[in-house]
């Protein structure tokens, strides 16, 4: 969570205009996540993500990388960005319904 932190802060406002920001901060949270829960030592089962859904979220943030940098339109850009995003979402509170049903 370090790192989305510094990346919030050390951002200035216009940048997160950005399609392609919003998918890094994105995927930094998604990544401190899963880290966090790798790093847990009192995790007894193995807590799993949807591979297809965390390759759905790439692609779609390569697609708004390239949509970007091609200088495609910027409803392109925005639409792979939002996939991006919620790709990421959807993964994340999967991991932490797990997480919490396991400890209740």
């Amino acid at each position: 969570m370090l790192s989305l932190a510094l990346v919030v802060i050390y951002t200035t406002r216009g940048a997160f205009l950005s399609p392609l920001a919003l998918v890094v901060v994105a995927a930094i949270g998604l990544a401190a996540m899963l880290l966090q829960v790798r790093l847990h030592k009192d995790v007894s089962t193995r807590i799993r993500t949807p591979l297809w859904l965390n390759a759905l979220g790439l692609v779609c943030a390569l697609g708004a990388v390239l949509a970007d940098f091609f200088h495609l339109s910027a409803n392109l850009s925005m639409v792979t960005a939002l996939g991006a995003v919620v790709c990421f979402a959807i993964s994340g509170v999967r991991v932490l319904r797990t997480l919490r049903k396991r400890n209740n």
